[in-house]
C-alpha cells in the first residue's frame, strides 16, 4: 500500500521538510521602488495547497491594514504579488524586485489557481506592489537614494 505525501522526512530541504499546508512564505511589501522602502510580511503555518493568489493578496493588505509598523505603507493600492525567489534557487541582484519572469511569476489574482500550482513551496519570497509602480520603474531602474 502506498500513501502519497507532499513532503520529505528523510534528508530533506527546508522547502520540501513541511507540508503544503503548513508553509512559512515571506512577502515583501515593496512601497517604492527608487527609494527601495522595503517590509516583510512572514506568514507562518500558511497553507499553499488551498489558498489562492487572491486569498494572500488579501491576507496581506489585512496584515498591512492592522499591524502598525506597516503604517507609512498603507497609502499604496497593492495588487500585483510575484514570486522573487525560490528556496535554494539563485537570487537576482537587484534587492528590491526580480526583473526575470514577469510572464510565468506574477500570480494572477482573478484566478481560482491554488498557490502551489504557481511552484511555490516554503520557504518561497514573494513581492507585492503596484503594478503600474513596477511598470514605470523597470522601464527606468534608477534610484534615488
Amino acid at each position: 500500500m502506498s500513501t502519497s505525501i507532499d513532503f520529505d522526512d528523510k534528508e530533506p530541504l527546508t522547502s520540501t521538510a513541511r507540508p503544503l499546508t503548513n508553509s512559512i512564505i515571506t512577502v515583501r511589501v515593496v512601497k517604492s521602488f527608487p527609494y527601495r522602502n522595503v517590509k516583510n510580511i512572514v506568514f507562518h503555518n500558511y497553507d499553499l495547497q488551498n489558498k489562492t493568489a487572491a486569498n494572500l493578496l488579501a491576507d496581506c493588505r489585512a496584515q498591512i491594514n492592522s499591524e502598525g509598523a506597516f503604517r507609512p505603507f498603507r497609502n499604496v493600492e497593492y495588487d500585483t504579488l510575484k514570486i522573487y525567489t525560490h528556496a535554494h534557487g539563485s537570487k537576482t541582484v537587484n534587492l528590491v524586485i526580480n526583473f526575470d519572469h514577469d510572464d510565468d511569476w506574477t500570480l494572477d489574482t482573478s484566478s481560482d489557481k491554488k498557490l502551489f500550482e504557481y511552484g511555490i513551496e516554503n520557504e518561497t519570497e514573494l513581492s507585492l506592489f503596484k503594478r503600474e509602480d513596477y511598470i514605470s520603474y523597470k522601464a527606468n531602474p534608477e534610484e534615488k537614494w
